[in-house]
């Protein structure tokens, strides 16, 4: 097979072609039909899409994380609560009592297996440095952007005036 020099045009299945995309039996890719070039075309820096967003665009999605174990001090969860809303900025809310807590917080990800990926680590993660107690990710839910609002208008979920922060049950 012969080498093709740069910036000599290509042809697929011309008459002047030997073999082309057809005498590979059809495995390879085609981006143009038989004696078509091929146009490339590019995107200026700072040129916005036009069309639909890519699936690969980041969504927010809200996380409810609970968690349970044994009990410990009041003080101890409150302390650790605040520093974990310190260390992941992006904490709604907490509630919690001596043996279980409840965070929620929004999420930027591509999908939902993404954002219920970061929620299930975020406790694990965050336990050492926050000093969280050694309780287990009891439940776990994950919304779209959209079907948190439906709820709220519907008047189930929290109520949008639930003060943000750390707060007991």
């Amino acid at each position: 097979m012969s080498g093709v020099r740069p910036g000599t045009p290509v042809s697929r299945g011309g008459a002047g072609s030997r073999g082309g995309a057809g005498s590979r039996g059809g495995t390879g890719p085609r981006a143009a039909g038989a004696g078509e070039e091929r146009t490339l075309t590019s995107v200026a820096a700072g040129d916005r899409f036009r069309g639909e967003e890519p699936a690969h665009t980041p969504r927010l999605w809200h996380v409810t994380l609970s968690v349970s174990g044994a009990r410990a001090p009041l003080t101890e969860v409150r302390r650790a609560l605040e520093q974990l809303a310190h260390d992941h900025p992006f904490l709604l809310t907490s509630r919690y009592a001596d043996d279980h807590a409840e965070i929620r917080y929004w999420e930027e990800a591509r999908d939902l297996h993404d954002a219920a990926a970061v929620a299930l680590r975020l406790w694990g993660e965050h336990r050492q440095t926050a000093g969280l107690p050694p309780w287990e990710i009891v439940g776990l839910e994950v919304i779209d952007r959209v079907t948190y609002h439906q709820r709220i208008a519907a008047g189930y979920g929290p109520a949008p005036a639930t003060p943000v922060g750390v707060h007991p049950f």
